[in-house]
């Protein structure tokens, strides 16, 4: 899935993008750059991509309601946030916005690709055998599609994950009734280990609830287990 995959890069600053567009092709992906709120829309209205890079900070709006109308329109493609600003509210709106990953300026982009390669491994679809994973998961009424990386209601209504939720949730249907700490779902989730404060997976797991909760599941399906992190307690039944 990483190699050729295609990436967009939507940056105002025209040094950085140039440098980073450089960058990235040299690595193997197929780079289409833009500067602007409007130039990502007029693209994503003709093109697809694999994942997008997209800065906070944008002459024309918001990196971050871009995101999130982007998630509101139904588009999942895997976003990773640029942003100068480095407090922990900021990365937090951003992952509430609807974004997988983010990553502070300055940055190296020895570790921007590697996040890239990270998020498009959790949102690849076939990279095992079909016989070694199920394509779906049911519990409690809901249903997983891995191939579309949908979430369905009991009432069969589509639950909007993005993602940055979806990996979270699949994380613990493939370890039902197990106890994961929260480092092991950073690790698992962003590929890193937790930074002190970081609120990220709290913010995550808050989101997976109530979008669980709202559609009528349990409000005790992911508990919070005191010195141990999350499990989940609804029985899984892998589908195919």
């Amino acid at each position: 899935m990483t190699s050729n995959a295609r990436i967009l890069v939507v940056d105002d600053d025209r040094e950085i993008l140039g440098l980073l567009s450089k960058y990235l092709a040299g690595q193997g992906f197929a780079v289409t750059d833009v500067a602007s709120v409007r130039q990502l829309h007029e693209r994503l209205g003709r093109e697809s991509f694999d994942l997008i890079v997209l800065d906070i900070m944008l002459p024309d709006g918001s990196g971050l309601d871009a995101c999130m109308s982007l998630r509101r329109d139904g588009v999942r493609t895997p976003v990773i946030l640029l942003t100068a600003m480095q407090e922990e509210v900021d990365r937090i709106i951003g992952l509430e916005m609807g974004a997988d990953d983010y990553m502070g300026k300055p940055f190296s982009p020895r570790e921007l690709v590697a996040r890239i390669k990270a998020v498009l491994r959790r949102s690849s679809d076939g990279t095992r055998p079909a016989e070694e994973e199920p394509t779906a998961f049911e519990f409690d009424g809901f249903r997983a599609d891995l191939a579309s990386r949908a979430v369905f209601s009991p009432a069969g209504a589509d639950l909007q994950f993005t993602g940055a939720e979806f990996d979270l949730l699949r994380i613990f249907l493939a370890r039902p009734n197990r106890v994961v700490s929260r480092d092991q779902v950073l690790e698992l989730t962003h590929g890193r280990s937790a930074e002190p404060f970081d609120r990220s997976v709290d913010v995550l797991m808050s989101r997976v609830r109530k979008k669980l909760r709202d559609a009528g599941g349990s409000p005790d399906i992911i508990k919070t287990v005191r010195n141990g992190g999350y499990q989940f307690a609804s029985k899984v039944t892998p589908a195919r």
